[in-house]
């Protein structure tokens, strides 16, 4: 009777490590799919937000590439009123100028 309880002791354990082992498998198992998962949702949000980056990107390089036809123009404006501007002074000054030039060129020191 000793050999049959211990023989049934020993299938109990043996039954017990084989649910136990069940157990950590399913477990493990489940661990891996939800890794899986979640490194899947991580690369998602990753293309997502590289995305919405470059959408942003892209809009910032158009507006820039569009405001640079009005720099342009702008540019254009106060390089043609800054020529004109020293025209009407050279114009203004000229006389004066020629007259000075004109002074210290006859006049003869000794």
């Amino acid at each position: 009777m000793a050999a049959s309880t211990s023989q049934n002791g020993i299938q109990l354990l043996l039954a017990a490590e084989q649910e136990a082992q069940h157990i950590v498998n399913t477990a493990r198992t489940a661990k891996q799919t939800r890794l899986k998962q979640a490194k899947e949702e991580a690369e998602k949000e990753i293309a997502d937000f590289r995305a919405q980056m470059e959408a942003d990107f892209q809009r910032k390089v158009a507006e820039s590439s569009g405001d640079s036809g009005a720099n342009v123009k702008r540019l254009e404006q106060e390089t043609d009123a800054k020529i004109e501007n020293l025209k009407t002074e050279a114009s203004r000054i000229s006389p004066d100028v020629v007259s000075m030039l004109l002074r210290h060129v006859t006049t003869v020191k000794n």
